[in-house]
């Protein structure tokens, strides 16, 4: 019997997705995995996976004469970025070099067969370094800039998590011939359960993962609830009241859902074939714009201008949104995990 591969996974602490991802992605993997992070372990990891908590690498940096400085401020000395080279390298942290001694400590000793990277130009390049293939996730956005160029090229293989036609990525297209495209990823790819047809005239929002998708929600929702008193309102995971491990049920159950326009929450819209309304949240390199923009043009979802909306726009944001009659077939959820893990696995023969 031939042995099963081992294989490295770096999961990055920002938000819940990338976390999500490895989750949708590790039941179809015939592998034994162990994952890097500075996220701590979930409660329950799956079979043959081991969890790595990393030190953080944004802490304050000592400097020899006491003073603490913050690595991104300009001024502290610690030019993170290397001239524009890379994202995050900053000089004299011990969190970063204690996070990558880390992997490349264990890369020594376990000799891995492949490296997810999810997402992280330096760890890429130490993993290539070390004479491990790296399979780098790619994500929407504007990613023409120095130091993505250089993290794809290092590539042995570039995991796209959405489908032919969707995303239009000049970046990506340097390295074509090493992107796999897999469709959008969600957990729930499969799930026949849940309620048969919606419930009229309710509303769910969905917080996600980041902080920043929660701050200020409650009141928000309350105003928009206010603006529109024949619909029900909830609200998911804006406090740990309000979390559920398996959202499933909700999702199936709502007329619409308010959700930002992440990878995972689209897919797992996807999946429900829900009517939504996308509301983009600020991300670097204009990941949920690109992902919002592409929801309108194809008639998936409604996606309001300039953020949140004001409450007396949501009575026609809601009516607009339960009158689509989305195909969310476009989005090729149904297989995007086995298709991810076979690219993995790959690589790791």
């Amino acid at each position: 019997m031939t042995a099963r591969p081992l294989v490295g996974w770096y999961v990055h602490h920002h938000g819940a997705g990338h976390l999500t991802r490895l989750l949708a992605v590790r039941p179809h993997l015939d592998a034994d995995v162990v994952v890097f992070s500075s996220l701590a372990a979930p409660v329950v990891l799956p079979e043959r996976t081991t969890w790595l908590q990393l030190p953080r690498d944004d802490h304050d940096v000592v400097a020899p004469d006491g003073t603490t400085k913050a690595p991104g401020d300009p001024d502290s000395g610690t030019d993170p970025t290397v001239r524009g080279l890379l994202h995050w390298a900053p000089l004299h942290h011990d969190g970063h070099a204690g996070r990558l001694a880390a992997v490349a400590a264990w890369i020594a000793h376990a000799r891995p067969r492949a490296f997810v990277v999810d997402v992280s130009v330096e760890v890429t390049l130490l993993v290539r370094l070390l004479g491990v293939p790296p399979v780098v996730v790619a994500q929407p956005g504007d990613r023409s800039d120095a130091p993505h160029t250089l993290g794809w090229d290092a590539a042995d293989r570039v995991l796209a998590p959405w489908a032919e036609g969707l995303h239009v990525s000049p970046a990506l297209d340097r390295v074509r011939d090493r992107v796999r495209l897999v469709g959008g990823i969600s957990r729930h790819d499969g799930r026949v359960d849940g309620p048969d047809s919606p419930a009229a005239g309710t509303v769910l929002v969905l917080a996600g993962g980041g902080a920043e998708g929660r701050e200020g929600l409650a009141q928000r929702v309350a105003e928009a609830s206010a603006a529109t008193p024949a619909w029900r309102w909830s609200v998911l995971g804006a406090s740990p009241d309000s979390w559920v491990d398996d959202p499933w049920p909700l999702l199936r159950g709502a007329e619409v859902v308010v959700s930002a326009a992440g990878q995972n929450s689209v897919a797992d819209l996807a999946a429900a074939g829900s009517r939504a309304v996308v509301v983009p949240q600020d991300r670097p390199f204009d990941e949920q714009r690109t992902t919002a923009r592409l929801l309108a043009d194809r008639g998936l979802a409604v996606v309001p201008e300039d953020g949140w909306p004001v409450p007396d726009l949501w009575p026609g944001l809601l009516d607009r949104a339960r009158s689509l009659a989305p195909d969310w077939s476009l989005w090729q959820v149904e297989g995007a995990a086995s298709r991810a893990a076979a690219v993995i696995a790959e690589v790791a023969r």
